[in-house]
């Protein structure tokens, strides 16, 4: 009975890859003939089951971009971009979708440093690094049974430092992905779908308006409190704007 039902776990578990690249098929058969509504419905029908990858969220943000729909373009651009940080034209067509947004916030400088640091640990994402950690492991294990076993001086002395520095890369690997697993957990960026929505200085319809923001823009959420999110801008101005305006792009 057990193994019946694993069986048929996986033949289900088939039959749906199956029918998700059918559709992926046909979603893209209908963008290049320029139906992109179609190829939006397909896309999305494909991550109703549950299914999800950097290419899908690209096309998908391909899909709203030509139809000069900002939010949703943007948004799935940055869903892509946060499976795959290094695709360059991921970066490019977010870019692109960046300049149709209306408001224009500038981040705040960082130091050279802060920005070298960010950028080489943003090379991969966590689990990327995780994995990298564990191959340079093998690597420290392989390279000290060689020196454990090997006759000679110069191979004893080669493995040893091949060792060392396997284990340096393995301390480095394992340290980057604590470090972006931690931004990755305390940041949570969202993208702003309402057409207009004003920021207010205290979660309620009543109090001071600091500024608006329009559909496209990126925007951290520090806060929630019932139907209102706290949120901070990347050039530091926060406020409060209802939930409803804004859609997360990470799912925790």
């Amino acid at each position: 009975m057990k193994n019946f039902f694993l069986v048929f776990l996986m033949l289900v578990s088939l039959s749906g890859h199956s029918q998700n690249e059918v559709l992926f098929e046909e979603a893209t058969k209908a963008y290049n003939e320029g139906d992109y509504e179609l190829a939006i419905e397909n896309y999305e029908h494909i991550l109703e089951s549950g299914s999800h990858s950097s290419s899908l969220y690209f096309n998908l943000g391909n899909a709203y971009y030509k139809l000069k729909k900002i939010a949703p373009s943007i948004y799935y651009y940055e869903k892509a971009l946060l499976l795959d940080p290094n695709d360059s034209e991921i970066r490019d067509n977010l870019n692109y979708a960046r300049q149709m947004t209306i408001d224009e916030i500038e981040p705040i400088p960082q130091t050279a440093i802060t920005r070298i640091t960010s950028r080489v640990i943003n090379i991969m994402t966590f689990d990327q690094w995780a994995y990298t950690s564990i191959i340079f492991m093998l690597l420290f294990v392989f390279l000290y049974l060689a020196f454990y076993f090997f006759r000679f001086a110069d191979r004893k002395r080669l493995a040893f430092i091949g060792s060392m520095v396997c284990l340096f890369f393995t301390v480095m690997s394992v340290t980057f992905a604590v470090l972006q697993y931690q931004e990755y957990t305390d940041t949570r960026p969202a993208i702003i779908f309402a057409q207009e929505t004003a920021v207010k200085e205290e979660p309620n319809n009543r109090s001071i308006t600091l500024f608006t923001l329009h559909e496209g823009s990126k925007v951290f959420v520090e806060e929630t409190l019932e139907d209102w999110n706290k949120v901070r801008l990347s050039d530091g101005k926060n406020g409060w704007i209802p939930a409803s305006d804004l859609r997360a792009l990470k799912d925790f």
